[in-house]
């Protein structure tokens, strides 16, 4: 007798411990259940009633205007991780930009081009566009930059960025506003001509063309505003977060071929991964010099 009820009283535990998990479990579901319908998140549609510009170029207010910069405001608004990147690299890149569309009288608005093109990364495109400002090698040479198996000065910021400023000059002498170049410079000059006399349009903003193209004006217009005033968007960056200018360096003059870099590198007291830090342009591990003369940056210990 007093086995069988011993036994009773743990099936009576067991029962009760399981009737209280149940109990418990039921709860953590409650609760689980209930926090999904107060999520602690705002997502809000970017406030785009207000007049906006492009180089100084004023956006129409049509509703598809309003309609297209909405779309864009909001793609990178919501673009997270590659946003905050390009907020931290401007202030490696923007300064020495900014100078050199100075110096040529390009609108500072055309360092948002660079975001747009590449992201402000030493990047290639799967139409073998290359650096900051995505040249192609035919258009590279034209403009003045060396492009060969060990030197390809598409990724030399000052170079390239000079190279960019001629091509926009000519673009805008072409097609008559700041707008119509940037146009011009995504989908290329013939076609962007080409699509013109086909719809009988001179504005970029009356005229139906690819998807990218089209996209582009509005783009460039999201990423200055979200840039030149982040926190409005939600990004936040301390100062010390920011990724610091590589201006700690002095130049070495290079007239004779190197035959390993590594070499010249461990000479100047560097390390290969150094050298190539500041000096992107070289993409081999030697030179050969013919008849150009290079100036190779070196870091400052």
């Amino acid at each position: 007798m007093k086995r069988l009820f011993t036994q009773y009283a743990l099936l009576g535990t067991c029962v009760f411990s399981f009737l209280v998990f149940l109990s418990s479990a039921d709860n953590k579901i409650a609760r689980v259940d209930n926090s999904l319908h107060n999520i602690a998140q705002i997502v809000r549609a970017p406030d785009i009633n207000k007049q906006f510009d492009w180089a100084g170029e004023i956006l129409p207010f049509t509703a598809d205007a309003k309609e297209r910069l909405d779309r864009e405001l909001m793609v990178n608004t919501y673009y997270h991780s590659s946003t905050l990147q390009v907020l931290k690299l401007a202030n490696r890149y923007f300064p020495t930009i900014e100078r050199i569309l100075n110096e040529h009288g390009i609108p500072e608005d055309f360092k948002y081009l660079a975001v747009a093109e590449s992201g402000l990364r030493h990047v290639k495109s799967h139409a073998n566009a290359k650096g900051f400002w995505q040249f192609r090698k035919m258009a590279a040479k034209e403009y003045g930059l060396e492009v060969n198996d060990e030197v390809d000065e598409r990724y030399h910021i000052e170079k390239s960025t000079r190279a960019a400023c001629k091509y926009l000059l000519w673009l805008k002498s072409k097609f008559g506003t700041w707008t119509n170049a940037s146009a011009a410079y995504n989908v290329g000059p013939t076609n962007f001509k080409k699509e013109m006399t086909i719809q009988g349009e001179s504005n970029f903003y009356d005229m139906n063309l690819n998807q990218e193209t089209s996209r582009y004006i509005y783009r460039l217009v999201a990423i200055k505003e979200i840039m030149t005033n982040p926190e409005s968007f939600g990004f936040y960056i301390e100062s010390q977060e920011k990724y610091p200018p590589l201006d700690n360096f002095y130049e070495v003059k290079v007239d004779k071929s190197i035959k390993s870099w590594g070499d010249f590198a461990h000479e100047h007291g560097i390390t290969y991964r150094e050298l190539k830090r500041y000096n992107p342009w070289l993409r081999d591990n030697h030179l050969t010099v013919i008849k150009n003369t290079y100036m190779i940056k070196i870091p400052r210990s």
